[in-house]
């Protein structure tokens, strides 16, 4: 058995990579907390008044709040530079709303041009991100409490002392070691691997046939989730000081890469072991079982008796290919996984312009957002907003959304109509297609219906007990920010708590006023829903085909880059690790963007077909990887490199035909390529058969001519299989390199 210890180590390590999230969560409620404080010592020794200095504190708890996320995990230089902007983005706002406070009609008018202004600047880089909310925030403080320029001053005072605060924070106690975070993500990637062998054991060792299914899909779940750890690792490894002295940032994403490859292998065999019926299994699953106890040592001993077994048996028990590929990825695994976690030890030279395939933003991976720029919105013949660019596109929605809220929240309630504009405000902002809008607007009334409940009884309970309630709203954030990655609904069902600890405190509580806030939200969802759908819509269907296409054209790369390496052209000497890198990176992207219509609510949009397509993408992703690895080795193809240089060529070809196939077309796409693979990867003499068999370039190209047959066969294009490809040029010797691919028996 695991130690217990070990066990909770592991769990926490694998579900979040690097503590990003208990990071941010520690420092939005340590920021938050203390400022409070900060500026309760500032109201006293500016003998400000009871509403002054609640105005303040409240006016410090935002600015720590935004500011902690803002400065995230920046180098000290960078976040001096950012923090000194606090205050005049605030300022920003809170100007104009002292200027029109007094002229209720002219302050609506101009809280609008506000919110185009606040994504409008969005354009300029992720920081304005924060500038621009921190304007729509400093606006809305001014405004809606009827500040008037003579008191800017005192909250511009409070703005400057808590950027000042926030800042001091992330600098020493906040502060991250991008080497100890890097070092975490790596640790992340370990137990990640590690539970992805206890799934491989749970599905050799299942005596039901009825389960299998469910743990495939876990199986699935945890490569996806390893792959997103690989990501971090890649960004983390640019960041300065993070890869330690002397080590190189390239070895540690070739250990990275090799490591991903052989988690790959491993589960993959796995389900071919499964699919075979052979006995194997048995020995396949002590071997996963050891892997995910940490028993490396023993794990070997096993995989050799698997291996031994394996050759014993040969060609004349099922499932023997794929327990060979088994058992040697088992045996490679451990000592990769310990070059990983010393990559120093890989021998490479530091590299000094090494270029991640995916960056940070403010410590995690991108989003949706960035995935999406440059798919063009719907209606764009008939509709000039269309023709915007991404960043203007959700300025205008953001912009009218909030306009029809402050119509419709009015009907409600002439004091709290701001709750339906944060609403419709917000629903633009983290999202990129309209039903990833949806879903945020949804998550948001779920969240604040679930927290209304929670949030009376919570009253009742720290009702006149002024520590309880100020615990109650540090844990509230805490929580908040530490499971908003997992679901917006989370962060909301705290807010919803924390808003009604603090009117408890204003003696204002009652639950009227959170049903109202609840209605309000509602609206606010609504009018945010109804802008996404009618006002440049962005579909997700159109978003996923874009992004598509993206990994596509990262396959094509790797493609091309093998055929010009197996050619020994001049100068083709491609960084295959880089590209593999990229090519999980569209795939993260793919799944990013279509994750809403592989989680149904209401009803849903999800389907099986588009399900397979996914697993098809990531199996393409898998076996491009693969060749990748495979293309490293000099050793690849040498004796007879016409067949696969000709195949990765066709295949190429079939991926660029694929990409352009627009929907809807009555013809099968890649036929020609396709056809021509199939006669360059299947049609040499048996002599040559055997040889080629065993190489892994070979395998990495014939799985993805199966993989882009099915894809051909069942995309939008054509329904059907490919009825034009011929059958393969040679059947016996086809048999018999089908027998070397793992995950399929030999024929009889």
């Amino acid at each position: 058995m695991l130690p217990r210890a070990t066990e909770i180590r592991d769990r926490v390590a694998a579900s979040d990579p690097g503590l990003s999230r208990l990071r941010s969560a520690l420092a939005a409620t340590v920021s938050m907390g203390t400022a409070l404080g900060v500026e309760y010592l500032l109201a006293h020794l500016t003998g400000a008044d009871p509403k002054g200095a609640l105005v303040g504190m409240l006016l410090g708890a935002v600015v720590a709040m935004m500011g902690s996320m803002a400065l995230g995990d920046s180098p000290a230089w960078t976040k001096v530079k950012t923090a000194v902007f606090f205050p005049v983005a605030f300022g920003a706002g809170m100007a104009p709303g002292a200027a029109v406070g007094a002229h209720p009609d002219l302050m609506l008018v101009v809280f609008v041009v506000v919110m185009f202004l606040a994504v409008f600047v969005r354009r300029f880089g992720p920081v304005f991100f924060f500038y621009g909310f921190m304007a729509w925030m400093g606006y809305f403080f001014a405004s809606f409490l009827h500040a008037s320029v003579a008191t800017l001053p005192s909250l511009l005072l409070a703005v400057v002392v808590a950027s000042a605060w926030v800042l001091l924070l992330s600098l020493t106690v906040l502060r991250t070691s991008p080497k100890r975070t890097l070092g975490q993500v790596v640790r992340a990637f370990d137990a990640r691997g590690r539970a992805l062998a206890r799934s491989c054991a749970d599905l050799l060792s299942s005596p039901d046939p009825h389960q299998d299914a469910r743990l495939r899909r876990r199986v699935q779940r945890r490569q996806a989730r390893i792959a997103e750890a690989a990501l971090m690792i890649e960004a983390w490894s640019a960041q300065p000081g993070a890869v330690p002295e002397g080590f190189s940032a390239a070895a540690l994403r070739r250990a990275m890469v090799d490591a991903h490859h052989l988690l790959d292998q491993l589960a993959t065999s796995a389900c071919a072991l499964v699919d075979s019926g052979s006995g194997l299994t048995v020995l396949a699953a002590e071997v996963s079982d050891r892997l995910a106890r940490h028993d490396d040592q023993g794990a070997a001993q096993v995989a050799y008796r698997l291996a031994a077994l394996a050759e014993r048996t040969g060609g004349t028990a099922g499932g023997w290919w794929p327990a060979r590929h088994f058992a040697a990825a088992a045996l490679e695994l451990a000592p990769v996984l310990e070059r990983a976690r010393r990559p120093g030890a890989a021998g490479a030279e530091p590299v000094d312009d090494f270029q991640p395939a995916v960056g940070l933003v403010f410590g995690a991976l991108p989003g949706s957002a960035a995935a999406a720029g440059e798919v063009p919105a719907r209606h764009a013949g008939w509709n000039p907003l269309s023709r915007l660019d991404f960043v203007s596109r959700q300025a205008v929605q953001g912009a009218i959304a909030g306009a029809l809220a402050i119509l419709a929240g009015k009907q409600l309630s002439d004091a709290r109509y701001y709750w339906a504009v944060l609403a419709a405000f917000v629903m633009f902002t983290g999202t990129a297609t309209r039903t990833e809008t949806f879903l945020k607007g949804f998550n948001r009334v779920l969240g604040t219906f679930v927290g209304l409940a929670a949030s009376i009884g919570l009253a009742a309970l720290t009702a006149g007990n002024a520590a309880a309630v100020l615990a109650t709203i540090c844990a509230s954030m805490f929580f908040g920010f530490y499971l908003i990655r997992l679901s917006y609904a989370y962060m909301i069902f705290f807010v919803t708590i924390m808003v009604g600890q603090l009117y408890s405190v204003l003696h204002e509580f009652s639950p009227g006023l959170l049903l109202l806030r609840l209605e309000e939200t509602a609206i606010g969802a609504a009018v945010g829903l109804l802008v996404a759908l009618l006002v440049t819509p962005l579909s997700t269907r159109d978003t996923v085909r874009t992004v598509r296409n993206n990994l596509l054209g990262a396959l094509h790369e790797v493609l091309t880059a093998a055929a010009a390496r197996l050619e020994r052209k001049p100068g083709a000497e491609a960084d295959f690790d880089a590209l593999a890198r990229d090519l999980d990176h569209r795939l993260y992207q793919l799944a990013l963007v279509a994750r809403p219509l592989t989680r149904p609510v209401l009803g849903g949009t999800t389907s099986p077909r588009l399900r397979h397509r996914l697993s098809l993408y990531a199996a393409l992703t898998t076996h491009g990887r693969a060749l990748a690895v495979a293309m490293r080795s000099p050793g690849s193809c040498t004796r007879h490199p016409e067949g696969p240089v000709a195949a990765c060529t066709a295949l190429a070809e079939a991926v660029e035909e694929l990409t352009a196939a627009p929907p809807g077309t009555g013809r099968p796409a890649a036929e020609g390529p396709l056809a021509r693979a199939d006669v360059a990867l299947f049609a040499y003499t048996p002599a040559a058969a055997g040889e080629r068999a065993k190489d892994p370039a070979l395998r990495a190209l014939s799985h993805l001519y199966h993989v882009l047959c099915d894809l051909a066969a069942t995309g939008s294009a054509s329904p059907r299989r490919l009825s034009a490809l011929p059958a393969p040029t040679v059947p016996r010797l086809y048999r018999q390199v089908r027998a070397g691919i793992p995950g399929e028996a030999p024929s009889a």
